[in-house]
């Protein structure tokens, strides 16, 4: 099999050959294909971070394996890193944390045992990068959380704790606060929870999850999240085993996966090859598995566990007592003890059931979407609009513009009520929420909204808007905190 192959900046390419030499070692039946993707790519004028040739060589081959890459500063271009998953529709994010025995942590020297894995998601929720000004002073994020979406990374998450053999699989959300986008990403959890009995499926809010994760971690097996809490989390799972430096990735989509290191490039200690590649290799071994190359993965980790376990270490972990090595004495030291395993932890070895790539020649782009259950209707609209006066000077000249079918409701800014009521100890900025709805709770339709628009704008500055819809009896839009 053939895959695609990116080394990455800074220690990128210091890792990835370590890691592709205890590969060719291992006799790992895989060929490579390097493309072009990193830093230098953005500083060769490709503002994606990858040239056309590797996005072709990566859609043809199916499989990237890439070294960690760093994006330009203040550039204005987004992250290489994210644009890959998301271009790919790499939905999953799948991060195993587990106790390294060699690589001592609070909880390997209390006997407390880690074993965790985070789903996250990978291609919604803030990372979508949305963002505006709507005033000098206001700046503006959208947050997008989509059924389909949650229900493909969810379903993927129930379906790899069922083959894990896991005993529970909990959701890490915020649905208290964020009731109508982690609130569907919760809903959606439970629908799929319903199809797998046998699983203990449970929910616990972020915060107090990660409260419980740094107080009792060995109570955990499968959390999955959405995007943003996703990120901060599984970066929290990596404290508690050692640090990035032992946290392998996963990226899973339909068509194509990634498989990479989470942790940085480290430009201080580039090119001195002192860098550990242990996370790039666990990703490594992830993919083998991913290929079906049992076998070589099983060797693979049992080595890399064994050579842990006796206390080999590259300069940033373990004993400092003992001499550390270079990332190639390193890398030769994990060859060889190829055959040997570890005392704990020992990996099985099952032969070797490489999958048949299968290349995808999609004409059109695949379009996600749900059946719509209820009947949906227009009920008003938030005006978001830009104004330094006080509330009840805008609620009157916003009654003004109101008309025959809408009714102002209240008017907030930063989410807190302002009017009709409200406190006078409120801090305001100059980007208030008016909100209209009809005046007898009738469906509006577009024109209306678009009439109201037009006439208010003869007073204000309308930085965005956004429809009040209703599903059934449904309300499909949020409260103003004291409405």
């Amino acid at each position: 099999m053939k895959i695609a192959v990116a080394k990455g900046d800074g220690i990128g390419p210091e890792i990835m050959d370590a890691v592709l030499k205890i590969f060719e070692a291992n006799k790992v039946p895989l060929e490579y294909e390097l493309v072009e993707m990193g830093k230098w790519v953005f500083d060769k004028g490709f503002s994606n971070g990858m040239t056309p040739e590797a996005q072709h060589t990566i859609e043809n081959l199916g499989i990237l394996f890439k070294g960690p890459m760093e994006t330009p500063k203040g550039k204005g271009v987004k992250s290489v890193n994210v644009t890959a998953r998301k271009t790919w529709n790499t939905y999953a994010n799948k991060r195993v944390f587990q106790t390294l025995h060699g690589v001592d942590t609070v909880f390997s020297k209390a006997g407390i045992p880690i074993d965790i894995t985070v789903v996250r998601e990978n291609i919604e929720d803030t990372y979508g990068g949305i963002e505006h000004m709507l005033t000098h002073d206001v700046a503006l994020s959208r947050r997008f959380i989509t059924r389909p979406g949650s229900l493909q990374v969810i379903k993927y998450a129930f379906e790899m704790a069922k083959k894990k053999g896991t005993r529970r699989i909990t959701c890490g959300h915020k649905a208290n606060i964020m009731k109508i986008t982690d609130g569907l990403f919760l809903e959606c959890f439970y629908e799929v929870a319903k199809e797998y009995p046998d699983l203990k499926a449970d929910d616990v809010i972020v915060d107090d999850l990660c409260m419980k994760l740094v107080t009792r971690p060995d109570a955990f097996d499968v959390v999955v999240l959405t995007n943003l809490q996703g990120d901060i989390v599984s970066d929290l799972c990596a404290g508690l085993v050692g640090g990035l430096g032992f946290a392998p990735s996963a990226n899973i989509g339909d068509h194509i996966c990634i498989f990479e290191a989470v942790h940085g490039t480290a430009p201080d200690i580039a090119g001195k090859n002192i860098a550990n590649p242990t996370a790039l290799l666990l990703s490594g071994i992830a993919m083998l598995r991913h290929l079906g190359l049992m076998e070589n993965a099983a060797i693979i980790e049992n080595s890399l566990l064994y050579t842990l376990e006796q206390g080999t270490r590259t300069g940033d972990f373990g004993d400092k007592n003992k001499t550390a090595l270079n990332t190639t004495q390193f890398s030769e030291a994990i060859i060889g003890n190829f055959g040997k395993k570890p005392e704990q932890g020992v990996k099985e070895l099952l032969p070797n059931m490489p999958v048949t790539q299968t290349v995808f020649k999609l004409e059109k782009n695949p379009m996600m979407i749900s059946k719509e259950m209820e009947n949906e209707k227009i009920v008003g609209v938030d005006m978001f609009i830009e104004s330094a006066e006080q509330p009840d000077v805008i609620a009157k000249k916003c009654q003004r513009h109101a008309g025959v079918k809408f009714n102002l409701i209240n008017i907030s800014n930063r989410g807190t009520q302002v009017w009709p009521t409200g406190s006078i100890y409120t801090n305001l900025v100059n980007q208030y929420n008016v909100r209209f709805e009809s005046l007898d709770g009738s469906a509006l339709n577009q024109q209306d909204v678009l009439g109201l628009y037009v006439s208010l704008s003869g007073d204000f500055k309308i930085c965005s808007s956004e429809l009040l819809n209703m599903w059934g009896d449904k309300r499909a839009y949020s409260l103003a905190q004291g409405q």
